[in-house]
């Protein structure tokens, strides 16, 4: 089976920018990363690597973080 491509440059920006904005819609909301785990059952060391923009999580994920939040889907994504 062959091993997957790693991410070229482009996507690793895009994916720190998307970590970066759930973080700032987090903090908007004067949530903590334990509130929002708590609200969406995301562990908070997982959590804490998507804002770092070190994992690229599922659209699960992100769904379950947008719910926890309250917030739409493209509030967390929008760029």
């Amino acid at each position: 089976m062959p091993r997957p491509t790693p991410p070229d440059d482009r996507v690793i920006a895009r994916r720190r920018q998307v970590g970066e904005r759930i973080r700032h819609v987090r903090e908007h909301l004067n949530f903590s990363q334990q509130d929002v785990c708590g609200r969406s059952g995301i562990d908070v060391a997982t959590y804490s690597r998507i804002e770092q923009g070190h994992s690229s999580p599922l659209l699960d994920t992100l769904i379950r973080i947008a719910d926890a939040m309250g917030v739409e889907l493209e509030d967390l994504v929008r760029l």
